[in-house]
């Protein structure tokens, strides 16, 4: 009778337990008669003991729905992979070796499914290193030969990660408002150790890859090489409209005038209301709150006031 009492009270604290939730953690103390059949019975209660822990986001990543063509039934796939399905690639990693192998191998898989098809690359990259990224470069422009890249900086492009941003197909080439840019020279990847005339040699071949840089930066960019070379001399930051004015991006994407959802067209990040002039919405700089006599509208509309004045037939008097 006593065992069957002990258990009773253990199921209790249990059941407790588990109605707090899974973001507590409870820890509770058994009766002592319920451990040993020959102790004496100290209390008939369980002592229950709860301590909170705080909750956490989840540190994996995250899980989106995704229906198979031709299936019933949705299934669950990381992010990442739903947006490869849909030729969209978020670079937000360091770009290492490693990581300039993930991103050749999905945009070689990308072109094999189809040749042709658009590929939008989106960039917050906190720098890469030279060689890596120079092979992710290449691979790029020879891409881009059969197939239109666009590709957007989100908020920070460092070093070859601002080369990648500008490497996209002309006109496609974009940044978001308060997105910079970072573009500076490289120095050894690791620690080098040798003979001298090896640390020579590989001092000298790191020279010739910042000078492929600005190069390719001048060809892309439409700038000079010296200026280039006296702009690296020490870490060059451009905003978003500084690099459109650098010729390393082509536009900066502003919020849209109007939905296109409402209108049946698809949402973008944003459009560029033209070249030389900002407009409005669409509309021309005119009347609004200010606007007054200088309002042509306002002055239509007082011209048919009149008209109105003129077709009663009463004479107009000057007070």
């Amino acid at each position: 009778m006593r065992l069957v009492s002990s258990l009773s009270l253990l199921c209790a604290a249990i059941f407790q337990h588990v109605m707090i939730g899974s973001s507590s953690v409870a820890a509770f103390s058994v009766p002592q008669h319920a451990t040993t059949s020959n102790s004496r019975v100290v209390s008939s209660s369980t002592q229950l003991y709860v301590k909170r822990q705080p909750i956490k986001m989840p540190s994996t990543t995250p899980m989106v729905p995704y229906k198979p063509p031709g299936s019933d039934y949705a299934q669950f796939i990381d992010i990442y992979s739903r947006m490869y399905r849909e030729r969209t690639m978020l670079i937000g990693k360091f770009i290492d070796e490693s990581e300039a192998n993930n991103i050749i191998s999905i945009l070689l898989y990308l072109r094999k499914e189809d040749p042709e098809g658009p590929i939008s690359l989106y960039f917050n990259v906190p720098g890469a290193i030279m060689r890596p990224g120079l092979a992710v470069y290449d691979l790029i422009n020879q891409m881009k030969q059969t197939m239109e890249i666009s590709t957007v900086n989100l908020g920070l492009c460092s070093g070859m990660g601002a080369l990648l941003a500008g490497a996209g197909t002309k006109g496609k080439r974009s940044a978001m408002p308060n997105s910079r840019f970072l573009l500076q020279r490289t120095g050894m990847d690791t620690p080098f150790r040798g003979q001298a005339s090896d640390i020579g040699l590989e001092v000298a071949n790191l020279k010739r890859s910042n000078d492929n840089l600005e190069f390719e930066l001048s060809k892309m960019t439409g700038q000079s090489v010296e200026r280039i070379q006296n702009d690296l001399k020490r870490d060059f930051y451009l905003s978003s409209e500084e690099a459109v004015r650098y010729g390393l991006i082509d536009k900066v994407l502003l919020p849209s005038p109007r939905k296109r959802a409402s209108e049946g067209g698809p949402t973008d990040l944003g459009t560029f209301e033209g070249d030389d002039d900002q407009k409005y919405q669409g509309q021309d700089n005119r009347g609004g709150f200010g606007g007054g006599w200088k309002d042509e509208s306002a002055r239509n509309r007082k011209g048919e006031e009149d008209d109105d004045d003129d077709d009663d037939g009463e004479p107009k008097t000057q007070k």
